[in-house]
């Protein structure tokens, strides 16, 4: 198996980065693609193994001294998450999943379940996959510190009857949480699939995952169980920390899921970048997105890493796709915006892009939708 390929500052590959583990042995994936030449769309930077963006549009945060003091000193909190139950079961209702509907999906159509923040369930031409898990109280490396949810998750992991795949788009703890990685190998063992971006294979295997497929951008595997289905890791702008000295020691993407019907698009964490024209070009259209609208004030600390609602929008436009979804917001305090700024906000951006609002929702946690029938 390859060692994990960097580009050089040119944006040349140096070697061919995918890889797969399993429980039977350790072997190159074949990514060749006969349907155009993907060497010339945009790959992420690399230097001494460390990863970097490549668009105008990203700046490197300041980890400490910017972060600390724009948001404790020099900006306001709106976020005014109401402390009172029943003021949240108001406005932000947490559903029990239809279970009986989980386990029978339609035959026609891209079924979504949300279950919280980043974490979707989604069910297309016979596989379930679930986006970046996190069915923690907390999102972060302990569970008596950091953001603590104030929506519950709709449903525990055992809940879960059918699941095939995992996607995670970068290491950060609100998208690759250890409790739930746990919980579901310990639930699903070696009949799940893990894919994830360049870096992060080693930490899934340590972790007790066995099926771990890691890709760089543009770089595809047709799942092994079901020929049928294609994953393939695409452009996203962030980047990747879980400990004081890995800072972007890991890649970062977004994940297409393609079937012999239907196709999926989860954006993952990501500020706009020019990558999401290049994926519409190449994979869309889609029949559903999966798109952040939240997490995104103050803007002069966040602009950079993650969209806000007009921004999604545009990725929207950008990827073609026919249905999207609203994720990455009422779930966990993580910044300053009011607490329903992005749900509201959703549907002024698509007017003012001439869109319709039926093309762009979000759903209640625990809530199943059908697009695309």
């Amino acid at each position: 198996m390859s060692e994990p390929c960097c580009l050089d500052t040119s944006g040349r590959m140096t070697e061919n980065m995918a890889s797969v583990d399993t429980t039977e042995n350790m072997a190159s994936v074949n990514t060749t693609d006969s349907r155009i030449n993907k060497s010339t769309r945009t790959k992420p930077l690399c230097t001494n193994g460390v990863y970097k963006n490549p668009w105008k549009t990203w700046k490197d945060p300041d980890f400490v001294l910017k972060f600390m003091y724009k948001m404790l000193i020099a900006e306001k909190d709106c976020s005014n998450i109401p402390c009172k139950t029943q003021e949240l079961d108001k406005h932000l209702p947490v559903l029990t999943p239809e279970f009986d509907q989980l386990e029978n999906p339609p035959n026609s159509g891209v079924q979504a379940t949300w279950i919280g923040h980043a974490s979707v369930l989604v069910q297309l031409d016979g596989i379930t996959v679930l986006t970046d898990p996190i069915f923690s109280d907390r999102c972060s490396m302990v569970q008596w510190l950091g953001p603590k949810r104030y929506r519950p998750p709709p449903c525990k992991v055992d809940d879960l009857t059918v699941l095939d795949a995992v996607v995670i788009s970068h290491n950060h703890y609100d998208h690759l949480d250890h409790g739930s990685v746990v919980s579901l190998n310990r639930k699903f063992g070696d009949k799940l699939w893990w894919y994830v971006p360049i870096g992060t294979r080693q930490w899934m295997l340590n972790t007790g995952c066995k099926n771990v497929v890691e890709l760089s951008w543009w770089e595809e595997h047709q799942h092994s169980p079901n020929p049928n289905i294609m994953f393939a890791l695409t452009p996203a702008q962030h980047w990747c920390k879980r400990t004081a000295t890995d800072t972007n020691k890991a890649l970062w993407g977004s994940w297409v899921v393609k079937g012999p019907k239907h196709s999926f698009f989860f954006a993952g964490d990501t500020a706009y970048c020019e990558g999401f024209k290049e994926i519409g070009e190449e994979y869309g259209p889609f029949d559903l997105s999966a798109i952040p609208i939240g997490a995104y004030a103050p803007r002069s600390v966040m602009a950079a890493q993650h969209v806000d609602p007009a921004e999604a929008v545009q990725i929207h436009t950008d990827v073609k796709s026919r249905n999207s979804l609203g994720i990455h917001w009422g779930t966990f305090k993580l910044t300053y915006e009011f607490y329903l700024e992005p749900q509201t906000r959703l549907p002024e951006e698509l007017r003012k892009a001439d869109l319709s609002e039926d093309c762009f929702v979000t759903l209640k946690h625990g809530e199943t939708r059908i697009f695309g029938e």
